[in-house]
């Protein structure tokens, strides 16, 4: 049975004795046979209830919207925790069959709103992270600390399940670049995954390489006109010729996270969220530009001057396009150890020329042009690297 630990801190008033505080813990078991879980039924469809119960912190997100929609098609009951406007959400809820999909306010610094969010579940799903800083919220209060607190509190609700999201290349030391010392994105996030074993033994570690699909912050971001160094060039840290990508599709990415909820053994294990293959940054670069129909494209070094508008727009007050951390994280080159990976969970990933150019198709040059069929070339597919 599940045990759920409540600590309850209060002051105790014994005669004449001096006040002390005294911490007690009290074990609750979970009665399964009427646990919400328990009442699997249906044949498995988005009117079937699978017999999971999911909080997905992080559901607003780019991934999170994915993996709701892909809890929400096999049956599954989900809480989405969110902070600011309820609206945000709103449009999870149909992912779900009606009163499948419900809302709660949470904040990562508040242990109750985090542990009532997931007091009915079974499985937790964390997909909180911090792309770059804010006033409010730090690197390592988001990728390390929050992380942190939201394992210990599945710990002590007797969560079945805990799915963890980190980052490829997490390491302690990160390769340097541009910034001394490396990113402290990748750092913390590195932290975080010790953090979150140390709290929660038996989860489960997903660390996922640049993910790529509709609203994402690969394929746009290189699209972005922000992201050029004016007209038709793209500067990148040795021309990209020295860095190496493996982008997933982010369907890929939400089917390893169900795969992995429903396989039992993958309870305790990481898996690198990675591509089918590897490509260098210059060619993937090139490639969009060929798929968008710039005629005139070139990529070039990393100009001081360029390097200026980064840091400029690292500190401005509204939500960067890119930062100095972005542009140091993306020029260091996947590494992939012996860890599994998706396709250990029974993943059919996507090739990158398979999706890509239906996601870059709003960013075509002279877009307004009604093409005839066959009028333009298919462009060749970035070679692969071995």
């Amino acid at each position: 049975m599940a045990a759920l630990t409540v600590r309850v801190t209060g002051v105790a008033r014994l005669g004449r004795q001096v006040p002390r505080t005294v911490t007690a813990v009290f074990v609750q078991e979970r009665d399964k046979s009427t646990a919400v879980s328990s009442l699997r039924r249906g044949r498995g469809g988005r009117s079937s209830f699978s017999g999971i119960v999911a909080t997905v912190f992080g559901a607003s997100g780019f991934v999170g919207r994915y993996v709701v929609n892909k809890l929400g098609k096999i049956g599954s009951q989900v809480i989405v925790p969110y902070r600011g406007d309820p609206y945000d959400v709103e449009r999870l809820r149909v992912s779900g069959d009606i009163g499948q999909v419900l809302f709660f306010p949470y904040d990562l610094r508040d242990d109750e709103t985090i542990r009532k969010a997931m007091q009915h579940s079974n499985v937790v799903i964390n997909l909180v992270g911090r792309d770059w800083e804010t006033k409010n919220f730090k690197f390592n209060d988001v990728n390390n600390e929050g992380a942190r607190r939201i394992a210990r509190l599945a710990r002590e609700s007797g969560v079945e399940r805990l799915i963890h999201f980190s980052a490829l290349n997490a390491s302690p030391t990160p390769q340097e670049i541009y910034i001394k010392g490396g990113s402290q994105f990748l750092k913390t996030k590195y932290d975080g995954e010790l953090a979150v074993k140390e709290e929660f033994p038996d989860a489960t570690i997903f660390r996922p390489a640049d993910i790529y699909g509709s609203e994402d912050r690969f394929l746009r971001y290189y699209a972005n006109m922000w992201r050029r160094g004016g007209g038709h060039t793209m500067p990148l840290w040795k021309k990209g010729d020295c860095t190496v990508k493996m982008p997933v599709f982010v369907s890929d990415v939400a089917e390893g996270v169900i795969q992995a909820i429903q396989d039992p053994d993958s309870v305790g294990k990481t898996y690198e969220a990675v591509g089918p293959h590897s490509y260098y940054l210059s060619d993937l670069v090139d490639y969009f530009y060929k798929t968008m129909r710039y005629r005139h494209f070139t990529r070039t070094v990393m100009f001081p001057w360029f390097r200026m508008k980064v840091w400029f727009m690292s500190y401005a007050p509204s939500r960067p396009v890119f930062t100095i951390e972005k542009l140091e994280r993306e020029h260091i080159t996947d590494h992939v150890t012996e860890e599994p990976t998706l396709e250990d969970l029974g993943v059919k990933l996507t090739r990158l020329e398979h999706q890509a150019p239906w996601e870059l198709k709003p960013f075509r040059q002279f877009a307004y042009y009604d093409d005839k069929l066959g009028e333009f070339e298919t462009p060749t597919p970035p070679p692969i690297v071995a």
